[in-house]
């Protein structure tokens, strides 16, 4: 138990250091570690663990200069990250960053570190021209990203690679999709307006807002009117657009947002699947508030034997487990939990959802095959050997969106299965 008040920044870097080490340990941020934080201090702890994953390569760097030798205890080095962090992005108030962050080492092993943070902090303050210098001139520091992550966005993106890398260092955009069932998009836009929050449409039912806002800011979000949702996640039920009152099936359906929108666009029988169960039941609960109904169930998708009752399905949405580097801003612990065998090991379970979702879609049937990736091996190359093992398959659309200010990557293939 903390002795600090909640609502301290030695509180804050405490809890994001812990975070942190729990992600340098192997834990992930989707794990729910967020939600082990008292929600007062919450929004504080958030913006720390996930500005200082992002700019993690940039921390690491300067620490190795800083340390005479590797620091093993994992809840200081984390510490230290996480204050180096704040440092760099307050500069009016490093002094009391400093002071903070070693009242935070108290509650660590016994406050045995305290005068090692303190001296690694004042020590960047001293160095911290010639540190930041060196890390412009250091590839890897620079871009924020792992070696093997930047090498596959070369030579894949040439011309972008930069570009992608920039965006992945940034806050995420914040998304909206208004419940066309309920209301309009512009006729929302007004009620945003009205309440002094700036957005803009996008897409047929999306809206990008000027800057990020709490859901409890939205015009009767509680009542479903609109969802948290990125403009590029949007384009799933856009493109698959099933007809109404078609079978449909969302094979890897959490947390809903896809499922939720294509049953905003007109009725069908659709059936959401996932593998586990705390994750239907978030689908269920955005669902419920939403207004909208679909059966939720848990299983494999790769194994029909388990859930499929033999009828084909008109339409079927792939939105399949993927390495997350189109998201990697939403998802910065991914970049430094991922390996580069993890993009085979992703391509192949992807493959046999594939062949697996293929045999439920009936003839004349579209399967809509969907990753927030943008590595070819999962995209691109994918549908490529797909489509060599399965010659009926169509392609009737494909795109890649490039992660930009106003949405983030994500790859899509439209598949018609031939009668």
């Amino acid at each position: 138990m903390s002795r600090l008040p909640l609502n301290s920044l030695a509180y804050a870097l405490l809890q994001a250091a812990r975070i942190d080490a729990a992600v340098f340990a192997g834990q992930s941020l989707a794990d729910g570690l967020l939600g082990r934080v008292d929600p007062v201090a919450r929004p504080a702890v958030q913006d720390l663990v996930y500005g200082s994953l992002r700019a993690y390569g940039r921390g690491d760097f300067m620490l190795s200069r800083l340390l005479e030798r590797p620091l093993v205890v994992d809840e200081i080095r984390a510490l230290l990250l996480v204050a180096l962090y704040r440092i760099e992005t307050r500069p009016e108030a490093v002094h009391t960053v400093v002071d903070q962050a070693v009242f935070a080492a108290g509650e660590l092993l016994g406050g045995k570190f305290r005068g090692l943070v303190n001296g690694v902090l004042r020590n960047f303050l001293r160095q911290q021209d010639a540190l930041v210098a060196a890390v412009a001139a250091d590839p890897v520091a620079a871009a924020q990203h792992p070696d093997w992550w930047l090498a596959q966005l070369q030579a894949a993106y040439p011309a972008d690679w930069q570009r992608i890398v920039a965006a992945g260092n940034q806050p995420p955009p914040m998304g909206l999709r208004v419940n066309l069932r309920q209301t309009t998009r512009d006729a929302y836009l007004v009620r945003l307006q009205a309440a002094g929050i700036e957005a803009r449409p996008v897409g047929e039912a999306g809206l990008a807002l000027a800057r990020p806002v709490v859901v409890e800011a939205l015009p009767d979000f509680a009542q479903g009117a609109v969802s948290v949702q990125d403009p590029g996640a949007q384009r799933a039920a856009e493109l698959l657009a099933p007809s109404a009152g078609s079978r449909v099936l969302d094979a890897c359906a959490a947390p809903g947002g896809k499922t939720a929108h294509l049953l905003e666009r007109g009725e069908m029988d659709l059936l959401a699947l996932d593998l586990k169960a705390a994750r239907c039941r978030r689908v269920e609960e955005n669902l419920a508030r939403l207004q909208l109904q679909a059966e939720v169930r848990v299983a494999d998708c790769a194994q029909l034997a388990g859930w499929w009752d033999g009828r084909p399905f008109d339409a079927v949405l792939a939105d399949v487990p993927c390495t997350a580097s189109g998201v990697v801003r939403r998802n910065p612990d991914a970049k430094w939990l991922r390996r580069e065998a993890d993009i085979a090991s992703f391509a192949a379970a992807q493959a046999r959802i594939l062949d697996a979702l293929w045999q439920v879609l009936r003839p004349g049937g579209k399967l809509l095959y969907a990753t927030c990736s943008v590595f070819p091996a999962e995209n691109g190359g994918q549908i490529a050997r797909f489509i060599e093992r399965q010659p009926q398959a169509r392609p009737c659309h494909e795109e890649q969106l490039l992660p930009t200010a106003e949405h983030d990557g994500f790859f899509y293939c439209l598949l018609e299965k031939r009668a």
